[in-house]
């Protein structure tokens, strides 16, 4: 999932990139630094916990990357079942397996049932799916109001730190 947050004024944006790159890249930086850091720790409250917290603890802000005239921010996972949590799945028959160690976890049945019980619950996935977890989605929703402050603040400073060299020089 790509999220973009176009700033407004960005001609004035653009005009202060080209006069002072250092400036801008250094409050847009750290703006997207918060705002990563915001949106992991919405990401992972909402994650549901399974048999590990793996897929919680995977959750993890990347280093903000500096692309010409682009500031990146990624949150993300390497878990590859991450997207099924967030989006849901379809009817499918998973491995039993796969569904024991979360049974222990979570139900904390005997170890004579642990198969019987994750075979009833793959079958109950075959009939009806699993439902949308809604992690990233809903947790870009609760802080997106505060990301976009904290842009605006960080596009007031530049033209703050501008106005001041331009007066210095």
């Amino acid at each position: 999932m790509n999220i973009t947050f176009d700033l407004p004024n960005t001609v004035e944006l653009a005009a202060a990139w080209r006069c002072a790159p250092d400036v801008v890249r250094e409050e847009l930086t750290a703006a997207m630094e918060e705002s990563e850091i915001l949106l992991q720790a919405a990401v992972q409250e909402l994650t549901p916990v399974g048999a590990s917290g793996l897929l919680r603890e995977s959750e993890l802000a990347q280093p903000v990357q500096q692309l010409s005239d682009q500031i990146i921010g990624v949150v993300g996972t390497s878990i590859n079942y991450a997207e099924s949590v967030e989006l849901g799945t379809a009817p499918h028959f998973p491995p039993v397996e796969a569904l024991e160690d979360w049974v222990k976890a979570k139900l904390h049945v005997d170890d004579a049932d642990v198969h019987r019980v994750a075979f009833l619950i793959a079958r109950k996935i075959s009939i009806s799916g699993t439902p949308a977890a809604g992690m990233f989605h809903r947790g870009l929703n609760k802080v997106r109001e505060t990301i976009a402050q904290r842009f605006e603040t960080a596009r007031n400073r530049i033209v703050e730190r501008l106005a001041i060299q331009s007066g210095s020089a």
